[in-house]
């Protein structure tokens, strides 16, 4: 980019600020969860209906080839930090794997830092306790959970700033609700809000205004493979997305009617390919593939006023380009002692006629590697497409390009050695955090937590499983923490357990010290869940568990394993576990 081009850009980002009256613009970043790039009537679907954000799309940018990662958590930690989420120590979806390292800088601290009002709303999936919680990377506000998937979707329990409490109503409404809320603050400063919605994630749960639409239709679009779709899978998905678009339409209208609408950036966009063998405009792969449809994904930028209505981006770009884009945009300043991975694309937004770069992008997922140019895509197996011809990787060209093959093998190669050759949980020494400086309560849950013994997870997806099958005192469950400051703190366990195995006494120890406590009140609630899905469900199903004080511990300062063990089991077993709550109380 020239001297000159720069000089342009700078001033007519003033020119923009000058126009709208506003020293910094308004920013609204919506994350959807395994929202297919096909997921949207704006990209072709005819058997859905999204009219709010294909009108986003229509008042402003929208773009061809963006990407993310195949899955969750590494989407979430390239957007948050706009560095790849190698880079970051996230190298898997729950059990610890799911935390950006708490050195990076993340969005929020960014904007917060340059005087923005801060929120989260949603699914945080990057970190449970403090240093990796919300509130700990610069939003001054969250509500929703910080697992990586939920278990129920109307009024369960969440958390709003490090409390637990009980949500109200369908999750994505109550998620927007919260948003909104916080949009009709005081508007002294300028407001960020990240709006990671929990749809159209499993299970398959919305509420019967949006799936009666869409039970009986019937679906003239396909997948590729159509003896892999399961229709009503499918159904539930559209309806979850079209329940989103709504919700959009809520936010977008709350703009308008706040006078904010040409105040406020709005972008939108999905964290992976869909999570089912559903019509995806054709392309090759689906949520956790590295292939086009794991991690093409639709992206919408609108700022009414400055980007353009109807800009269209054909170049290839990142999820690691909206930190720095979003903070150019805004003229906020990036501080940090980590080179950001990506680009500001500002300059395509604004249609600045400048000469971009030639760009390579490689998408990582449990050691399949993929790499992308603008026109072509060496896949995890070596097979080069043509992506503008063959969109959904059928003719491979390795005989015709063997040049380009072999070059594009080359950074596939490289990125294994200079990115992956310490990578994953054999190379991960991060304890869980318990009483980090300024946190008064830490969660460990379950999915967090080592079952030893005869005890068993209630499903194989950790995210939100309990566990069971606690039958003889030589199971006990373990975490690897470390105290991050010496006190006393209130221990609580979430326990199910029927009338007949009333009176195990538990022991929660943590290096010389320990505490036991009785369970004495029977609270044995039935499973839940399959009442409200549309499809069935491949995680855990859920219970009601009974919150009980075990008592106060005296924590020192330092690792070690924190044990949860039984000293006597009258019954047949002890207890079904969720969670352990600790509070500081001195």
């Amino acid at each position: 980019m020239s001297r000159l081009t720069v000089v342009f850009f700078v001033l007519l980002l003033c020119r923009c600020h000058e126009v709208l009256g506003a020293d910094q613009p308004n920013v609204i970043v919506i994350l959807t969860d395994d929202q297919g790039w096909g997921d949207l009537s704006l990209n072709g679907n005819v058997s859905i209906e999204t009219p709010h954000i294909d009108q986003l799309a229509g008042d402003g940018a929208r773009f061809q080839h963006f990407y993310v990662s195949p899955v969750c958590s590494p989407t979430r930690a390239e957007f948050l930090t706009g560095r790849h989420h190698v880079r970051c120590g996230v190298y898997s979806t729950s059990e610890g794997g799911e935390r950006v390292n708490a050195d990076e800088i993340m969005i929020g601290e960014v904007f917060r830092n340059a005087g923005y009002r801060t929120g989260a709303f949603g699914k945080w999936h990057s970190g449970m306790q403090h240093p990796y919680h919300p509130n700990a990377r610069g939003f001054d506000e969250f509500y929703g959970f910080c697992s990586g998937h939920w278990g129920n979707y109307f009024s369960p329990m969440l958390e709003h700033n490090g409390q637990l409490v009980q949500g109200d109503g369908y999750l994505a409404d109550d998620l927007t609700n919260r948003a909104i809320r916080f949009i009709e603050g005081e508007h002294k400063s300028p407001f960020f809000v990240y709006l990671p919605y929990n749809t159209p994630h499993s299970p398959m749960q919305v509420p019967d205004r949006w799936w009666n639409k869409l039970k009986n239709k019937e679906l003239t679009q396909q997948h590729s493979k159509k003896k892999n779709e399961k229709i009503d899978h499918t159904r539930a998905a559209l309806a979850m997305c079209e329940n989103i678009d709504w919700n959009v339409g809520r936010l977008l209208s709350k703009l308008r009617e706040l006078n904010l609408e040409k105040d406020t950036i709005v972008v939108y966009f999905s964290d992976n390919g869909p999570n089912g063998s559903r019509w995806n405009d054709g392309l090759r792969g689906r949520k956790g593939s590295t292939d086009e449809g794991g991690v093409r994904s639709p992206l919408v930028i609108c700022w009414p006023g400055v980007i353009a209505a109807g800009t269209v981006v054909s170049q290839i770009c990142s999820a690691m380009d909206l930190l720095p884009t979003l903070a150019e945009l805004a003229g906020v300043e990036v501080v940090g002692t980590k080179p950001i991975d990506g680009l500001s694309i500002a300059p395509l937004l604004l249609n600045t006629k400048i000469a971009w770069p030639e760009r390579t992008l490689v998408h990582h997922w449990k050691d399949k590697v993929s790499v992308r140019t603008q026109g072509f895509r060496l896949d995890y197996e070596g097979q080069l497409y043509d992506i503008d011809k063959d969109p959904g990787q059928q003719v491979g060209l390795n005989d015709s390009q063997p040049e380009l093959a072999a070059d594009l093998q080359d950074k596939a190669d490289e990125f294994r050695q200079q990115m992956l050759s310490e990578y994953g949980k054999p190379f991960d020494r991060r304890p869980f955090i318990v009483g980090y400086e300024g946190a008064r309560l830490t969660q460990i849950p379950a999915r967090d937590g080592v079952g030893h013994g005869n005890i068993e997870r209630s499903n194989r997806f950790p995210n939100d499983s309990f566990f069971e099958n606690w039958t003889t005192v030589d199971d006990f469950i373990s975490w690897e923490c470390e105290v991050g400051a010496a006190g006393i703190y209130r221990a609580e366990i979430f326990y199910t357990c029927p009338k007949e195995d009333v009176g195990s006494i538990v022991e929660l120890v943590f290096g010389d010290s320990s505490i036991t406590g009785e369970i004495t009140v029977p609270h044995d609630p039935p499973l839940t869940g399959m009442e409200n899905d549309r499809f069935k469900r491949t995680e855990s199903y859920v219970k009601d568990f009974k919150r009980m004080t075990l008592g106060e511990i005296q924590l020192e300062e330092g690792g070690g394993t924190l044990t949860l063990r039984a000293k006597k089991i009258p019954g047949d077993t002890v207890m079904d576990f969720r969670l352990l709550l600790l509070t500081r109380v001195d």
